[in-house]
């Protein structure tokens, strides 16, 4: 898109200097809604949209709730562009990032992408920023140029405030719908189901991510890899997910396990071996958001009374019983790169 480097260029103009009118807040931020757009607060993330169905046009701004910082606004912004923009919007591509400004006292990192949708081409332009112990993100996802006015408008009359926010008020254990929304996932030994059990303490392992979507469905993507076995296989699965207090029903709707060839013998994709379908497997979880403070990171903690297929056998933490651990999106859980 031609105007992709116009709009990077006012988003980095963002906290200058208080909106004459402030229409509407959320957590650290205060600014001038853009008018006529829908409204909708999930909690962990503040979403305006809007689109004229006639043209096949969209828009979409995404303000998600600051966190602690790094303390390395590069390393912040790819943190947040992993787990937002490739987490849960499917962006494959590299951000262009621009150079960082100084905004206010803040450091902001601005990058975008262009990714393929089911309306064509759109753009995604991210703001991480980065100060006084906190980091923030603000997104703009949209497929017309038409709309990079109000987008500017909007991203010019944000202010964020300095002082951290007060705590959210929650239930119990913080089980909401808005709360697992994101991408989450964990690392361990192959499942033995679909490896060679002979090679159990060799190398290789297993990756397995769900992608919880506010719309009220999932993705589940399982990587396994060996060294001694001579393909990868790979789980894909799609479907809905319904929380009622802390269960979580998961449906699937379609699931898939493929073999894949190894690249050169190695660990990267060569090409598709087969693909046979898997059964769909509902399950109610018990679930839970645990901080763990040793390694300063929330967890989505899973139970079930039994192992199942699509999460393999139960984690050796004991601090649930017969429970999986899913982290969020980092440098050192990356997001399951998929073949092309």
């Amino acid at each position: 898109m031609k105007h992709l480097l116009l709009l990077i260029i006012c988003l980095s103009s963002l906290v200058v200097s208080a909106p004459a009118q402030t229409s509407d807040t959320f957590d650290i931020a205060t600014f001038q809604a853009p008018a006529g757009w829908a409204k909708q607060d999930k909690g962990s993330g503040l979403i305006y949209t809007t689109s004229d169905k006639q043209k096949s046009t969209y828009a979409m701004i995404v303000l998600y709730r600051s966190d602690k910082s790094s303390a390395n606004p590069k390393t912040d912004f790819e943190m947040d562009w992993r787990q937002f923009a490739a987490g849960i919007f499917g962006v494959k591509a590299s951000p262009q990032i621009e150079p960082q400004k100084q905004t206010d006292g803040w450091t902001v990192v601005t990058g975008g992408a262009t990714f393929e949708s089911e309306l064509g081409t759109s753009a995604i332009i991210m703001n991480t920023y980065s100060g006084f112990g906190r980091k923030f993100s603000a997104a703009a996802i949209f497929n017309s140029q038409e709309y990079v006015p109000a987008i500017d408008a909007f991203a010019s009359s944000i202010v964020l405030n300095k002082a951290a926010p007060a705590p959210q008020a929650s239930s119990s254990n913080g089980n909401t719908d808005s709360s697992i929304v994101g991408t989450w996932g964990k690392q361990a030994g192959a499942h033995m189901t679909y490896g060679d059990p002979v090679a159990a303490g060799m190398a290789g392992y297993s990756k397995d991510q769900y992608a919880f979507n506010s719309n009220g469905t999932y993705t589940f993507v399982s990587k396994t890899f060996r060294m001694s076995y001579d393909k990868i296989i790979l789980i894909r699965e799609s479907g809905i997910f319904e929380i009622s207090g802390d269960t979580i029903l998961i449906s699937p709707q379609k699931s898939i396990v493929q073999a894949w060839s190894k690249l050169d013998g190695g660990d990267k994709w060569g090409r598709l071996l087969s693909t046979q379908n898997r059964s769909l497997e509902k399950v109610t979880y018990r679930f839970t958001k645990h901080y763990f403070s040793g390694i300063d990171q929330w967890n989505l903690v899973l139970q079930a009374d039994r192992p199942t297929e699509r999460d393999g056998p139960f984690s050796n933490n004991t601090t649930f019983p017969n429970a999986w651990y899913y982290s969020p999106i980092s440098p050192n859980n990356p997001v399951i790169e998929l073949p092309r």
